[in-house]
């Protein structure tokens, strides 16, 4: 079984926090029309946010059962 590094598992839970804290942050932007997307309109905007918003709150869930 290869070990990891102490550093490396470190730097990997840090970087997937930032995912998630960025990925919420773009989808309730996208929500709130905060964030806008040229073109298309602030419903579809919404919608696409609320799908961001979703499937993140799925992947961390996913991953937290997957560590279990």
């Amino acid at each position: 079984m290869v070990k990891s590094k102490p550093v490396a598992s470190i730097v990997n839970i840090v970087a997937w926090i930032t995912g998630v804290l960025v990925s919420l942050a773009v989808g309730f932007g996208m929500v709130d029309g905060t964030l806008g997307v040229k073109f298309i309109p602030a419903v579809i905007t919404a919608i696409a946010g609320w799908v961001v918003v979703i499937l993140t709150i799925i992947s961390v869930i996913l991953a937290i059962v997957n560590k279990l």
